[in-house]
């Protein structure tokens, strides 16, 4: 796996897909090339009946690729869904940083989001204390064995991607 990973963590609601989107315009303007990975605990659907990609898809196809001039998408069945490892290794080889958002299960370096009014406790934490979580951004001061950040300081986090997840010598060749 040629990326760095991180993954962002947080109950629904807290604002993951938000930080994520402004971390990448940050990490972006410092020039990496950044990647986005977002698990989807429903069933997504991105072709729709009636388009060709769709129809080839329902008559049997394992594999149907959508591409343009400036985008390409895959369509894969499977019996077993891929491991978040097995999805980056296979498509993310050509970015620097891979943000992940979900996957709390998964052994990913991690970043937790926490907002006070949503009532809820810490995921990785308490009784699921995770051995993979490098941070929290949160809206409220928490007592820690992590460092703590403000869920707005989107440059305070990419300072501490950039410190502690990227390799020294990713840095030194920007």
């Amino acid at each position: 796996m040629k990326g760095t990973v991180i993954s962002f963590v947080a109950w629904s609601g807290t604002g993951k897909t938000t930080l994520v989107e402004k971390l990448i315009v940050e990490l972006k303007k410092r020039g990496y090339r950044v990647g986005a990975i977002k698990c989807d605990a429903h069933r997504f659907e991105i072709d729709h009946p009636g388009k060709d990609s769709y129809r080839m898809a329902a008559a049997g196809a394992e594999t149907v690729a959508l591409v343009s001039g400036d985008k390409f998408a895959m369509v894969q069945k499977h019996d077993n869904p891929p491991s978040i490892e097995e999805v980056i290794a296979k498509y993310f080889d050509h970015v620097d940083i891979i943000l992940v958002e979900g996957f709390k299960k998964s052994s990913l370096p991690k970043i937790e989001i926490y907002r006070k009014e949503l009532g809820k406790p810490l995921i990785c934490r308490g009784d699921r204390s995770d051995p993979h979580l490098l941070a929290v951004a949160a809206n409220a001061p928490l007592d820690l064995d992590v460092p703590l950040y403000d869920i707005d300081d989107v440059s305070g986090i990419a300072d501490f991607i950039e410190a502690r997840v990227l390799p020294k010598s990713m840095k030194s060749d920007l």
